[in-house]
């Protein structure tokens, strides 16, 4: 007997466990009550998901069996709310049928077409037959004992409406599937989805009698099953386990013979690794940044490998001395070379945190390290950071509900690159879109950039009033608080470094409200109300004196670096402007917020997480001995099982090597800090890479160091314990040591998170990662003795530049730091009346995450106070300083269009171009940048003449302010 080809029901529920109870109870009743001759494969949403990621079953014909499994799965799902809105909480109805015919260029071969039958809309239309019964309150007498209490059952549908609207949808379609079938015995699956299912969505269509088949649910109960390799690939639970986004753009097949590490890898990774750390290395000596964009590597590195693969000869090559050999071309060029270049430039095509102390010395104080120790302290530094990554991985790599957006953005470049290798069409008219945008963003950025400077912060209130202070300060975005102010440049709209094309929405409202609550709110009550005293520099970020001006802080010090009583006494005490001060504050208060957030909202995740950990390690657990893979059952997971882990020891050896270095270092009298803050600084480092990549991982979203190092470096030579290390380089070698290791950790589980979408072996992702910062580091040393050499003076302010491009801006800002903390001290700086409540921070921090917990768990759940996320908050507060408040209701706009509204209500639109424009706009704004550079400010520099969009005065035409 042949088997008829089966119906998958897909029934997508976004937001709450409402809709599920009355739905359930309606499909059970449905197929009680309507036979049809041929099976039925019943797939969950996301929502059931979260209670059974397993819930993917093929019942066949056996109704009976279907509606006792629906049945049970009412008792596992908590009760909702009482006050539901019905218009909001409305289920989307889709039907996957396999069809290898319908729209061709929009599926890819092998894969489901996804036909809706049921949207938003239609719902709403049908609702009109149901209107008398949308707000019944209530539920099927079968829960009736579950209802007790405060918060019962709700259904914005009753299930005699959601009844009524499957059982018209579901008799079209089974209707039309049938006389397909009778038609053409021979093609089940493409008669069926050949047909205009859309019909459905309208009243019109809905048929009034439902079709009955012969059998009797009996004759059904003993029908025959459906093969397993019937089921659409979406109904796998492997599948079914990863979100939905990954699930549309990550590949779910891998090519384990495909090569990684060859010649043609050697050669790229140099070729794009040095020009990178260069770049990278001497644009924070400058003024305007070389930038060396990731996205770069990533597209020429595609037609680079390809290039390679077509002139190089296949030779087999001999070591010298040695057994081994290798192929100068093994084959064809495969993704996986690309991938680990692009992660090898990643690692080692950037700067070294630990050239700020190293420059400073020899700079200020005349101070030149020895070049070994400078050597082996930019490797420390990274490596100890690489190896804390192994705090974090087991818990935040593998978990698929971790998903990495600025990762899997990367993924979905590749993906498209891989495709196009194979002509796909939808690839190649996404490989358009791409680089459409590209050329777009690289020219549209020398407007606001170089020509029509005017574009990059329109301030409304500025035209209207070009002369009244007032009027200016308040609409500027350049010295004011940027209300109603747009912007149209993309370094101001994507401000934080996060792509609004990427973050999740629920992160950029959190983000914004920060920038209201400051600009629109503290600022103005700063400068007009009587929040704080001292009214000098409000929106300043240097130190200054009791009357404003910039503090002389080197005229302070003594010859050997300690304070200066009688200067200090002459120049008074230390102020910072007050919107620095409030900024401070939130930067002290997000690093305890970080912890206590992770404590009460994250600890059960991440328990889980930790307990797959500690059963994959046990001797009695049945994957003992194998690797965190086997802990978790999504696609990819069960894909990287067919790869050898990254041994521990890996990890451990990189530990020891950095921290033996630093250790010889510092006792050898090196560095200028006591060897017992190393410690320190690895502890406080250790503690904080699980919380900030908890942060990262789920945001996009990454937590700035901030000052929070310098402060604690402070306090600790303020103590006997640290007498006579007061160096002001100090500060820098600590914050370097301890701040490089969470940053470094993040990109090395970002990268591998990579390297887990597109099925690289881990071991293969960990060696390219080392072999990038083996190939970068002493090509950032090379950097710095060439720019201390050739141009020591113009950073020093001893000579002035001609071209005013060797400002060492940040070499200041970090020298001031110094002289902050280790030379005057937290003690003397938190004594003015302003300072004195920055140390509450911490405790704000620690306590606030718990009190919003309490008010989750017990406040209605639609209120969503797990997503006003404390800590970005209070980050988005900190990092906000000086005086430029334009893009940021720009980038509100656009994310609202781009994360809410298209991801809502335009998806399948938005996973096919969203993380392709937002690598195509960054990759465009990166090459813009290094234009200008080349153009425009490597030689002598060239100005844009001034006109009426640049003007000379104010580029915003806001000429009040001064």
């Amino acid at each position: 007997m042949a088997h008829p080809s089966p119906v998958a029901l897909c029934f997508d529920f976004r937001s709450s466990q409402v809709q599920l109870i009355s739905v359930f109870q309606a499909i059970s009743s449905y197929l009680l009550t309507y036979r049809f001759g041929f099976p039925v494969v019943i797939r969950f949403g996301p929502t059931i998901r979260r209670i059974d990621p397993s819930a993917e079953i093929g019942f066949g014909g056996n109704f009976r069996r279907a509606h006792r499994f629906l049945l049970s799965k009412l008792n596992q799902i908590k009760p909702a709310p009482r006050r539901v809105n019905s218009h909001r909480y409305r289920p989307l109805l889709q039907f996957a049928l396999r069809s290898p015919a319908a729209q061709a260029e929009e599926v890819e071969p092998g894969e489901p077409a996804l036909v809706r039958v049921f949207t938003d809309d239609s719902l709403h239309a049908l609702s009109a037959h149901f209107h008398a019964l949308r707000s019944t309150i209530g539920g099927p007498p079968s829960l009736a004992s579950n209802t007790a209490g405060p918060h019962g059952y709700c259904f914005a549908l009753s299930q005699i409406a959601a009844a009524g609207l499957l059982t018209m949808g579901l008799s079209t379609i089974f209707r039309r599937k049938r006389d397909a079938e009778g038609s053409d015995a021979g093609d089940h699956s493409s008669a069926a989805t050949s047909t205009d299912y859309t019909e459905a969505s309208t009243p019109e269509s809905v048929p009034k009698t439902v079709p009955v088949t012969e059998k009797t649910v009996d004759d059904l109960e003993n029908s025959e099953k459906v093969p397993t390799d019937t089921l659409l690939e979406e109904e796998d639970p492997e599948v079914a386990a990863l979100p939905l986004e990954v699930r549309q753009l990550a590949s779910l097949t891998d090519d384990p013979t495909l090569l990684t590490i060859t010649f043609r890898y050697y050669v790229l990774s140099v070729i794009f690794v040095i020009p990178g750390a260069f770049l990278s290395m001497m644009s924070h000596f400058r003024t305007t940044e070389a930038p060396y964009s990731i996205f770069f590597v990533q597209i020429a590195c595609h037609y680079a490998g390809h290039f390679l693969a077509r002139v190089l000869p296949a030779w087999e090559v001999r070591v010298p001395f040695t057994r081994w050999s290798f192929n100068l071309n093994p084959g064809p060029w495969s993704i996986k070379e690309h991938v680990l270049v692009t992660l090898t430039a990643a690692s080692g095509a950037t700067y070294n945190l630990g050239y700020t102390p190293i420059a400073m010395a020899e700079l200020y104080y005349g101070e030149r390290v020895n070049p070994a120790v400078a050597i082996f302290f930019m490797f420390a530094i990274v490596w100890i950071g690489y190896a804390f990554a192994a705090l974090a991985r087991q818990v935040l790599l593998y978990d698929p509900m971790f998903v990495w957006p600025q990762a899997l953005m990367q993924t979905t470049l590749f993906e498209t690159f891989r495709k196009q290798d194979v002509s796909s069409p939808l690839a190649r008219r996404q490989m358009k879109v791409f680089f459409f945008c590209l050329l777009g963003m690289t020219l549209w950025q020398f407007m606001p950039e170089y020509v029509f400077p005017f574009t990059s912060s329109l301030a409304f209130l500025c035209w209207v009033a070009p002369h009244n202070y007032v009027a200016n300060f308040i609409g500027s975005g350049i010295g004011g608080m940027g209300f109603l102010n747009l912007s149209l440049d993309w370094s101001n709209i994507n401000w934080n470094g996060s792509s609004i094309l990427l973050t999740p929405w629920w992160t950029q409202v959190v983000l914004f409200a920060a920038f209201v609550f400051n600009c629109w709110v503290l600022i103005p009550a700063a400068k007009w109300g009587n929040l704080g005293s001292y009214k000098f520099g409000l929106m300043s970020n240097s130190l200054l004196t009791a009357n404003g001006t910039t503090y002389p802080t080197l005229d302070v010090l003594t010859p050997d670096y300690q304070l200066n009583q009688t200067a200090y006494a002459e120049y008074g005490p230390m102020y910072m402007g007050l919107q620095n001060v409030w900024a401070t504050f939130f930067d002290y208060a997000k690093v305890t917020a970080a912890v206590t957030w992770i404590l009460t909202f994250g600890f059960s995740q991440i328990r889980t997480n930790f307990m797959k950990l500690v059963r994959s390690r046990g001797k009695k657990s049945q994957t003992a001995g194998q690797s965190i893979n086997h802990q978790y059952h999504d696609r990819l997971n069960v894909i990287q099982r067919n790869y050898k882990e990254i041994p521990l020891w890996w990890f451990v050896a990189l530990f020891m090597a950095g921290f033996i270095a630093l250790i010889v270092t510092l006792a050898c009298g090196y560095l200028w800090i006591p060897i017992w803050t190393l410690f320190v600084a690895l502890a406080s480092a250790a503690a904080l890479v699980v919380p900030f990549g908890f942060l990262y991982a789920i945001s996009n979203y990454q937590l700035a160091v901030g000052s929070f190092n310098e402060l604690v470096y402070g306090y600790m030579v303020e103590t006997p314990a640290g007498a006579g290390h007061r160096h002001p380089c100090g500060p820098s070698v600590y914050g370097s040591i301890a701040g490089d290791a969470w940053y470094r950790a993040q990109y090395m589980l970002q990268d591998q998170k990579i390297g887990h979408y597109m099925h690289i072996p881990p071991r293969t992702v960990f060696f390219s990662q080392v072999f990038g910062t083996i190939l970068g580091i002493p090509i950032n040393y090379a950097v710095i003795r060439w720019v201390l050499s050739t141009k020591g003076d113009y950073l020093s302010g001893k000579k002035t530049d001609p071209l005013g491009q060797w400002s060492g801006q940040s070499l200041k800002s970090s020298n001031t730091l110094g002289v902050q903390y280790a030379v005057l001290g937290p003690s003397k700086l938190f004594q003015e009346t302003e300072m004195k409540p920055l140390p509450y921070a911490f405790l704000l921090g620690a306590v606030l995450p718990p009190m919003l917990y309490v008010a989750h768990r017990t406040l209605p759940r639609w209120l969503r106070i797990d997503l006003w996320n404390i800590t970005i908050f209070f980050s988005g507060l900190s990092v906000f300083y000086g005086n430029l408040s334009t893009g940021y209701t720009s980038a509100f706009i656009g994310g609202y269009v781009v994360m809410y509204w298209a991801y809502r209500y335009r998806f399948e639109v938005w996973k096919r171009y969203s993380y392709m424009v937002a690598a195509a706009f960054d990759a465009g704004f990166n090459l813009n940048m290094l234009l200008i550079f080349l153009c425009f400010g490597s030689g002598k520099q060239i100005s844009m003449p001034s006109w009426w969009g640049n003007n000379a005065d104010s580029v915003e035409r806001c000429f009040a302010l001064d």
